[in-house]
Formats: C-alpha cells, structure tokens, sequence
C-alpha cells in the first residue's frame, strides 16, 4: 500500500485541519451511532466509532471508494501491506478488494468519525479526457491502496457534498456538482492516473477489475488462473503480475478471502451453521475450511462468530 507522504506548507495545513473540523461536524450530526451507515445520497457513506478495538481487525469487502478521516485514527490492511489512516487523510482503493481494518483512536467524547463515497465509473470515465485531454502519463509504484494528505480542495468538496444531506430541493444539481468536483480533484490528485487506468478500456488495471468482477460473482466456483487470464486478454504471467500490483493478493487468495467473509456472514447472521456455510461458499474439505478460516480471522469459526456475537 502506498503511503505518499507529501506535506503540505503551513498555511494548506491549517486549512486542511479547519476543513476537517467542519466535516467531522457534519459527519456527527448526521451519524449519531456507532457502525458504518449509507447516507441518502446515493454511494455516500459514513463510519463512527466510540471506542478504539483493543486487538482485533474488522474483515470486510471495500467496493472502489474515496475516503476521509475527520478525526481519531484506523489502521487498514491490504494483504501483507498496512498503513495509518487519520485526520485530514485520504484512503482511495481503487478496485474492490478484501481489507482488514482497526479503530485504533477513538473515545465517546472523540470518536472517530470517517466519510467516503463510492468511485462512480460511468462518471469517472466521462471526467476522464478532460483531465487527461493528452493521454494518461505513465506511472510506476502501482498499489491497492493509496493513502495521502487530502487537499483542503477536495475536504471542503466532500463536505459540500455532505451538506446536500440538507437540501433536496435543488433537484440534484448541486448533489451532482459536488460530485463531480470530488472525482475531478480526486483525477488530479497524485494517484489521479491509477483511479483513471480502471476506467480505460485495455489498460491493466482495467482487465484486472473485469477479472475481480468474475470472481465477486462466482466466488463459489473452482477455477483455472489460465483461464481467467484468457477471459481478460492477459497471458498468464501478466495476469498474475498485475493481479498482484492492483490487489496486493493472488486470484486464489482473493476468492478465498470471498468465501470467507460470506462464509462470515452467513454464521453471524444465524442462518447457517459452519458445515453448511462452509458448502455453500464452495469448500468441499471441513477441516481445510477451518484451518482457513483460523489463519485469515485469528480463531476458529466457533469461537470466533461468538466472540464477534457477544
């Protein structure tokens, strides 16, 4: 995970802390309980949490998004990569992948309160040439994840677009400019270029995403990595390369990583007990099922769904 580590002149950071604080204001008037919540704004979402979690990461599903800290701190991991996520910094995951995430930094009095919404690609593609009117520049140290010092720019766009929460008369006009205003400064940011290769069609990124996409709907499925390559245009070797560079893990470790979290899912919710749940998401060996299971979330199914239960 890339952790750009650009800082800003005197005067941006203040700016960047004063556009923060008013977020992190509108963030807690419109989420007053802890957990992640959809806003009414299509895509929009928020994150609270009053207390810090003492040692255990949240295993979740992080669909192409654009995020931003207002206050406390979280640490995000992407395969074996991690980094610090707090105040006035931006976390953009371009394609979907599986994370683990910790509230390291937070307290009922300064919890910590987050917002992001997710990468529209019809309208990331549309903004595209006109950002990019010459053509892409090429770029290296291709990530997951990218974490950077957000522009007092695009805080306050955020924050416009949050402030919409407030007025629905407008018939949308002003909900889409601040959208649009958030992926533009998002396409000129550093990593601007790898939000928009996931758009461009025949680029890498781009046939990895399509890759993803097969697999978040057939996750349950035995596969062949040749044959998947094959489905997106790739050779094997550059399939797995560019896998790797765009989600941190193989194809094998990602649809496992699937299976696991609706595996998860289906034992927290009640509705299935670990034998079935374990059919279900495509395991045919229990015992595989268990000791994959162990490694990915610290403990075995059993112990670990009433743990999260409790």
């Amino acid at each position: 995970m890339n952790k750009w580590s650009e800082h800003s002149p005197g005067h941006k950071q203040e700016q960047a802390r004063e556009g923060t604080a008013r977020l992190a204001r509108l963030i807690d008037l419109h989420m007053t309980r802890d957990g992640t919540s959809a806003a009414r704004i299509p895509g929009l979402y928020f994150n609270r949490y009053s207390q810090p979690e003492p040692s255990d990461y949240m295993h979740t599903m992080y669909w192409p998004t654009i995020g931003i800290a207002a206050q406390g701190k979280k640490i995000i991991r992407i395969g074996e990569e991690t980094a610090e996520y707090f105040g006035a910094q931006l976390v953009v995951i371009p394609v979907a992948l599986p994370v683990a995430i910790r509230t390291v930094q937070a307290s009922p009095f300064e919890p910590f309160l987050g917002v992001g919404i997710y990468l529209d690609p019809d309208k990331i593609a549309a903004l595209v040439p006109k950002v990019y009117p010459d053509g892409l520049p090429i770029m290296e140290n291709r990530s997951a994840a990218y974490v950077l010092e957000a522009e007092p720019a695009l805080i306050a766009s955020m924050s416009r677009l949050v402030a919409c929460l407030d007025d629905f008369d407008d018939n949308g006009l002003l909900l889409s400019l601040a959208e649009d205003e958030i992926f533009i400064r998002l396409l000129r940011s550093p990593i601007g270029v790898y939000v928009a290769e996931t758009v461009l069609a025949g680029s890498s990124i781009q046939r990895v995403a399509k890759a993803i996409n097969w697999l978040r709907n057939h996750f349950t499925e035995s596969f062949k990595i040749a044959e998947l390559a094959d489905m997106v245009h790739l050779s094997e070797s550059s399939f797995r390369e560019h896998f790797k560079s765009v989600t941190a893990v193989s194809p094998l470790q990602y649809q496992k990583a699937l299976r696991l979290q609706e595996a998860r899912r289906l034992m927290l919710s009640g509705e299935r007990d670990a034998i079935t749940a374990c059919r279900l998401v495509g395991y045919v060996s229990d015992s595989q099922f268990s000791r994959d299971y162990s490694r990915f979330f610290g403990s075995p199914p059993s112990r670990d769904t009433a743990k999260w239960r409790q």
